[in-house]
C-alpha cells in the first residue's frame, strides 16, 4: 500500500518512517507537517492510506480527512482519547494513541491491509480474475457506490471531475482523471479527450471528431484520436 503521514510535530513524523520502514506491505512515500501541502500533493497523486494526527494547528486531521475527495484509507494517531468516537463516525481504520509501540502499530496496518484488500476487489478484478460491477467513491463525508455499468462518460473540470450517469444527477468528485482511469475497467473506458473519458459501449455514433452519447457531444482529442479509432480497426 502507498501512504503518507500527516503531522505537526516531525519526532511524531520520525517514529511513522521508522515503523513503516519495516513493514514491507507499506511504502511510505511522504511525510507532511501541514494539510495543505498534504492536500495539494493528493490532488493528483493517488495514496491507499494516511497516517494522520488529529490535532493539527489550523484544521484538525478529522476536518482534513472530511475534506478530501480521494478513496483513501486512515489510521488516525493522537494524543488525545477524546477524539475516538469521532474517528469511527469517518470509518477511520484504527486510532493509535501516542505513545504506541511497534506491535501496536504492525496490528493497525494489519488490519488496513484487509480492509485495502476487500476494497480492491471491489474496484475491478477480484482474485478469480472476475470482473468486479462496482466502484466506491469519497464524496458528501462519505463513500458512495457506483455501478461501473450505469457510468455513461467522465468531463474534467479544473481539480473536479463530473460522472455522467445513464440515471440521477452526474457525482462530482474532487479527483484527477488520472486516478480514475486506474480504477476503471481497461476494456471498458477509453479517455478520448484531455477532458473527457467515454464508455465504450455507450457510444452511439461518431461524426468526425464528435462522439455521440444520446444527447450529449463529446470531442475527440488530437492527441487521443489514433487511439480512440483503432478501437474499430481491429
Amino acid at each position: 500500500m502507498k501512504a503518507i503521514a500527516l503531522d505537526d510535530e516531525h519526532p511524531a513524523l520520525d517514529v511513522i518512517e521508522a515503523f513503516c520502514s519495516r513493514i514491507d506491505s507499506i511504502d511510505l512515500v511522504k511525510t507532511f507537517t501541514r494539510t495543505g501541502e498534504a492536500r495539494l500533493y493528493l490532488e493528483t497523486n493517488p495514496v491507499d492510506l494516511i497516517f494522520l494526527d488529529i490535532n493539527m494547528p489550523k484544521e484538525s486531521g478529522l476536518d482534513f480527512f472530511k475534506s478530501i475527495t480521494q478513496q483513501t484509507l486512515v489510521i488516525f494517531t493522537t494524543a488525545y482519547s477524546e477524539y475516538a468516537l469521532e474517528s469511527y463516525d469517518v470509518e477511520a481504520v484504527d486510532y493509535l494513541l501516542k505513545p504506541y509501540t511497534f506491535d501496536r502499530f504492525t496490528k493497525a496496518t494489519q488490519r488496513a491491509q484487509t480492509r485495502w484488500r476487500a476494497l480492491q476487489q471491489n474496484q475491478g478484478i477480484d482474485s478469480q480474475g472476475t470482473e468486479q460491477v462496482h466502484l466506491f467513491f469519497r464524496a458528501d463525508y462519505g463513500l458512495v457506490k457506483v455501478t461501473v455499468a450505469d457510468i455513461v462518460f467522465i468531463e474534467g473540470l479544473d481539480n473536479y471531475l463530473k460522472i455522467h450517469l445513464e440515471e440521477g444527477h452526474p457525482l462530482v468528485l474532487r479527483l484527477t482523471m488520472k486516478a480514475l482511469l486506474e480504477k476503471l475497467p481497461v476494456a471498458k473506458f477509453i479517455r478520448v479527450h484531455r477532458s473527457f473519458i467515454v464508455a465504450i459501449n455507450k457510444i452511439q455514433s461518431i461524426r468526425g471528431r464528435i462522439i455521440l452519447i444520446g444527447e450529449e457531444e463529446v470531442p475527440i482529442g488530437s492527441s487521443y484520436e489514433n487511439a480512440f479509432f483503432s478501437l474499430f480497426m481491429k
